[in-house]
């Protein structure tokens, strides 16, 4: 992850869909704008999901069948899609995780590895 100007991280490309499977997975159903709040909230709002950001990834994420997206009313008595993650998009996220750490372990030894 790359720091932007404003001290907010910026994600590398791919990880978002990642983070997203994640956090359907431990949250349960979540409409886009509460998702993206609860995620700033976690990552102690040092990167911000715009929805030029969010929405084109929950997008993928239900074209891949990975996420299901039903219509369904809000605590402010709105209507929102939330989004809940599939039996797949479980697969998807212990596949993805997986590799996440093969990565993250590579470059790890790579950058400070003395040997």
């Amino acid at each position: 992850m790359a720091r932007a100007r404003n001290g907010r991280v910026e994600l590398l490309q791919g990880t978002l869909d990642l983070i997203v499977l994640r956090a359907l997975s431990t949250m349960g159903p979540q409409h886009a704008y509460g998702l993206a709040a609860r995620l700033e909230q976690v990552a102690d709002d040092t990167f911000a999901l715009n929805q030029g950001t969010l929405y084109p990834a929950l997008v993928r994420l239900e074209q891949k069948g990975w996420i299901r997206g039903t219509w369904q009313t809000t605590e402010n008595n709105r209507e929102a899609k939330y989004y809940a993650i599939t039996k797949a998009g479980m697969r998807a996220l212990d596949k993805q995780a997986e590799r996440w750490r093969r990565l993250a372990g590579l470059v790890d030894k790579l950058l400070f590895d003395e040997s």
